[in-house]
C-alpha cells in the first residue's frame, strides 16, 4: 500500500494506554444492572445475558496468558480509530499469548455468515495504526437477527476456534452482537460476544459510554471545513452557506460543530422537535436572521443543518411513522414505484395527506420510496439544505414586497458527510479506540459476554482513563421497529437541558447577529496537549471541564 509522509509518521506514533491496561489486569464487579426501559420484556428475552454488573480493570500481578483465537467484525459505517481497535485487540491477545490469533471477516457481520474471512497478522496489522477507514477488512450492513445465520456463522467459528467475535458498530449493530451473545449462550456453544462502541453521530452514549468513538475526529474534520468556508464567506461577504453534516436521528454534530466555529445559525433537531416546529417556522426563524444582517450590511452568513433535521419536524415525524406502518403491509412490499405512492396516499389519515401533498414532490417520494436496510427514511439523500435555502428564496422576496428587506440574498449548499468518516483519527481517537481494542481482549480473557468495552473519565489525560465492559443488555429497552416491537439500545439525543447546549443557546442570538466565526484548522497529531489531546467540547462541556 503506498503512503503519505504523514501516514509513515502516524504508523508510529504509540497510542497511549490507561495505567490498568500497561500490564497484567484482574476485573472488579460492580452491582447488578438493569435495563434503561422495559424490563421485564428485555429481561426474557435476554434470561442469559442480563442483570450481569459493570465490570473495572484494575492492575495486577499476575497475567492471564489465555490461549485465544477471536474474530473481529467491521458494522454499519466507518468511524475514525476502527483501525486502532483492531490493532489494540492483535497486540493485547499476542501480549496475553503468542499463539493467539485474530481473524477478520470481511465486508462486516455478513463475511460470518458466509465464511468470508482472511487471519490478520503483523504485517496486516502494522500497515493499518493510526489510520482512518474500515479497508483493512470493510465493513457492511447485514443484520445478525436469524437463527440460520447465528448457525452458519458457528460453522466458521468452530473451524477457526474461535473463542469470541468482537463486534464494532452502532447502536444497531451492538443489539445484534447482545442477541448473538444470547443465542449462543443459551445453547452454551462456549462462544463469547463482545461489542465496541462506534459511531461519528455521537448517538451511542449514556452514563457508562462517554462518547462513541469517531465522534472526535469526524467533528474536528467538519469544524476545519466549516471554518474555512466561514473565512471565505467573511472574505466574499455575498453568499449564505447552508451547510448540512451528519446526524440522522440526533444533532450532536452539528452542536459540536457550531460550539467549534460559531456559525451565524445552527438548527438543533431536538429543539426544533420539542418547540413543535413546522418546516415554515424553520423558514422564518433564518429569514429573520438573514434580514436582520442585511440591515446592517452583511449580506452573508452561515448555516449549520444537521441531516436528520426533516424527521424532527413534529408533523412530519408523524407522516413519516405511519409511512413506516402503511409500507410495513404485506400488500405494500409488492408494488412497483409509482404505485407504492398511491397505496401510500389511500392509506394515510386526512392530516398526514395534507402534509404529504405540502411537500415538494421530489422531498415526498424520497419519504415514501427510498429506504435503508433498517427501514429508515434516507434522510441524508434528502436536499434539505437546498429545500431550506429555496424556501427562505421565497420568504424574502415576500419580505422585500412588503417592504421589511432590502438585501441580496444568493445561496452556496454543501453536505460534509464522507469526508469526515474516514479521516485519519486524532489523538484522541487513536488512543480511545486502541483503548477500547485493548479492554475488548481483556473482557474476553475474563470470559465475558455480551458486554461492550467501555472507556471512561476520558476528560483527563489518557493514564488515568478507567476501562472496563458494561453489559448491552443494561442500555435496552424496546422500539417499534418496521411496524413491531424490538429491543434496541436507546439512542442518546442532545439533552436541552444538558451543559453543551445551554452553552450553545446563550450565545447564538449574538451570533446570529455578528461575525463571530473561528477558524479550527486542521487536526494537529503534534505539538502541545492543549492543541493536541482535546477532546470535544461536548465531552468537556459535559464533565463540566
Amino acid at each position: 500500500m503506498e503512503k503519505s509522509a504523514l501516514q509513515m509518521a502516524r504508523a508510529a506514533y504509540q497510542p497511549k494506554l490507561p495505567k490498568a491496561l500497561q500490564g497484567a489486569v484482574k476485573v472488579k464487579e460492580g452491582a447488578a444492572t438493569q435495563s434503561v426501559g422495559d424490563q421485564e420484556e428485555i429481561k426474557k428475552l435476554f434470561p442469559n445475558t442480563y442483570g450481569m454488573p459493570i465490570v473495572e480493570f484494575e492492575p495486577a500481578t499476575e497475567a492471564n496468558n489465555t490461549k485465544m483465537n477471536v474474530g473481529i467484525i467491521l458494522s454499519g459505517g466507518q468511524a475514525p480509530g476502527g483501525h486502532n481497535v483492531i490493532t489494540g485487540l492483535f497486540d493485547q491477545i499476542k501480549k496475553l499469548n503468542p499463539e493467539n490469533r485474530l481473524f477478520g471477516f470481511i465486508l462486516g457481520p455478513g463475511g460470518l455468515v458466509d465464511h468470508n474471512y482472511m487471519e490478520l497478522t503483523a504485517d496486516i496489522i502494522d500497515e493499518y495504526r493510526n489510520t482512518g477507514g474500515f479497508d483493512m477488512i470493510g465493513s457492511g450492513r447485514t443484520k445478525l437477527e436469524k437463527v440460520d445465520q447465528f448457525e452458519k456463522g458457528l460453522e466458521i467459528i468452530r473451524e477457526l476456534n474461535i473463542k469470541a467475535i468482537v463486534i464494532i458498530g452502532g447502536d444497531d449493530s451492538n443489539t445484534n452482537a447482545c442477541v448473538l451473545a444470547e443465542y449462543y449462550a443459551a445453547k452454551n456453544y462456549g462462544v463469547q460476544v463482545i461489542g465496541c462502541p462506534k459511531t461519528i453521530d455521537g448517538d451511542l452514549k449514556n452514563d457508562q459510554i462517554e462518547t462513541s468513538f469517531g465522534f472526535d475526529t469526524a467533528c474536528k474534520t467538519y469544524s476545519e471545513l466549516i471554518g474555512n468556508i466561514e473565512r471565505d464567506c467573511n472574505s466574499a461577504r455575498k453568499y449564505w452557506h447552508f451547510i448540512k453534516v451528519m446526524g440522522r436521528s440526533a444533532s450532536h454534530i452539528a452542536l459540536e460543530c457550531a460550539l467549534q466555529t460559531q456559525p451565524n445559525i445552527c438548527l438543533v433537531s431536538e429543539e426544533i422537535e420539542q418547540k413543535g416546529m413546522s418546516l415554515d417556522d424553520i423558514v422564518t426563524y433564518i429569514a429573520n436572521a438573514v434580514c436582520q444582517r442585511a440591515a446592517d450590511g452583511n449580506n452573508f452568513g452561515t448555516v449549520i443543518i444537521p441531516e436528520g433535521v426533516i424527521e424532527f419536524i413534529p408533523a412530519i415525524k408523524k407522516l413519516i411513522a405511519q409511512l413506516n406502518d402503511v409500507l410495513a403491509m404485506p400488500e405494500a412490499k409488492e408494488l412497483d414505484r409509482h404505485e407504492s405512492i398511491d397505496f401510500v396516499k389511500a392509506h394515510l389519515t386526512d392530516e398526514n395527506l395534507a402534509v404529504f401533498n405540502s411537500l415538494p414532490t421530489g422531498v415526498a417520494r424520497q419519504l415514501a420510496l427510498d429506504r435503508d436496510p433498517h427501514g429508515n427514511v434516507q434522510v441524508s439523500l434528502i436536499e434539505t439544505e437546498k429545500l431550506l435555502s429555496t424556501m427562505v428564496a421565497q420568504k424574502l422576496e415576500k419580505m422585500k414586497k412588503e417592504g421589511k428587506y432590502s438585501g441580496k440574498f444568493s445561496a452556496q449548499h454543501h453536505f460534509f458527510g464522507y469526508e469526515g468518516r474516514c479521516a485519519a483519527p486524532s489523538n484522541f481517537d487513536a488512543d480511545y479506540c486502541y483503548a477500547l481494542g485493548t479492554s475488548a481482549a481483556q473482557l474476553i480473557a475474563n470470559g465475558k459476554t455480551g458486554y461492550m468495552a467501555i472507556v471512561k473519565n476520558t476528560t483527563a489525560p489518557a493514564e488515568q482513563w478507567i476501562a472496563g465492559g458494561v453489559p448491552i443488555t443494561m442500555m435496552m429497552n424496546m422500539e417499534k421497529r418496521a411496524g413491531e416491537m424490538k429491543p434496541v439500545i436507546r439512542k442518546a439525543l442532545v439533552e436541552l437541558d444538558g451543559a453543551p447546549f445551554k452553552t450553545f443557546a446563550a450565545q447564538r442570538d449574538r451570533w446570529a447577529r455578528e461575525t463571530a466565526y473561528v477558524y479550527p484548522g486542521p487536526i494537529q497529531y503534534w505539538g502541545p496537549t492543549e492543541v493536541c489531546d482535546q477532546p470535544t467540547r461536548t465531552l468537556a462541556l459535559e464533565q463540566g471541564k
